[in-house]
């Protein structure tokens, strides 16, 4: 490690030391399935969203085994507010995969992890720093803009793959977990402080608007089936502030996703 990197990393403990997130619920364990609830809820949805709503759903289901005996309309349900409802059901396939699949032992390495419902690259190897405190080289959007703050300030259209030794060289061989913590603290920290380096990668693609999205409209359907089934006109009337044909379409998208069914004109969430 150069004196460079070696400032870097005193540079991000100090930060974490003084000014971490240290009360985050999911910090204070090391269980497999509580932090699979966590990083699912985490993508790209606000932490202070997602903090009641996993101490909710984690005391609802406080494993996979009963998350694995709950309807996917009761997680549909339990997940309202978080948007992106494939997570929920990838969540809910997961429990069942584990119970299933793994006598509900939990798998403990990344390629199996990548094995379940909806597991990539990244949620694997989260599981492996924050769960197993394995030394795993991850990327993400908060890990990406430390690095390209430090490391590439005058650099545009920078690679994850150019960032990749930055991140060996320096990882936390002991205590990946807390490492990884810190680094997301600091990314967020200075997307809040200052120009976001994350507009110097080559990966970066700026999150559409939600208002008025396809998203708010799958939100809006999920929402209106979570208080009871209801015939197709009443939807398109219930949704009335959104055009037919595209209520039609996100519908039919989330029938065809295994999210909602449609019986006797009637739509509802998947049982």
């Amino acid at each position: 490690m150069s004196k460079k990197e070696q400032a870097f990393v005193d540079t991000v403990w100090a930060f974490y030391e003084k000014l971490g997130r240290h009360d985050l619920p999911w910090r204070h364990t090391h269980d497999p399935y509580s932090i699979l609830v966590s990083e699912l809820m985490l993508q790209q949805t606000q932490v202070e969203r997602v903090i009641p709503k996993y101490l909710a759903f984690t005391k609802t289901w406080p494993t996979a085994k009963a998350l694995s005996k709950a309807s996917l309309a009761d997680v549909l349900i339990a997940w309202q507010g978080l948007g992106y409802n494939r997570r929920a059901k990838f969540l809910h396939q997961c429990a069942i995969a584990i119970i299933e699949e793994y006598d509900g032992a939990f798998p403990t390495t990344r390629q199996e992890l990548e094995k379940l419902p909806g597991i990539g690259p990244y949620t694997a190897g989260a599981l492996m720093a924050f769960a197993f405190n394995q030394p795993v080289v991850l990327i993400e959007t908060n890990v990406r803009r430390v690095y390209l703050h430090h490391f590439f300030p005058a650099k545009d259209q920078v690679l994850d793959t150019e960032i990749f030794p930055y991140l060996k060289r320096t990882l936390s061989k002991d205590n990946s977990r807390d490492w990884y913590s810190a680094l997301m603290d600091y990314g967020t920290y200075l997307k809040k402080n200052g120009p976001n380096p994350n507009q110097r990668s080559a990966h970066y693609q700026k999150q559409s608007a939600f208002k008025g999205s396809d998203r708010e409209i799958r939100g809006a359907i999920l929402k209106v089936l979570a208080g009871s089934p209801v015939k197709k006109k009443q939807l398109y009337t219930t949704l009335g502030q959104f055009e037919i044909e595209r209520v039609s379409t996100q519908a039919g998208s989330l029938l065809a996703e295994g999210l909602i069914e449609y019986r006797n004109t009637t739509y509802q969430l998947k049982s």
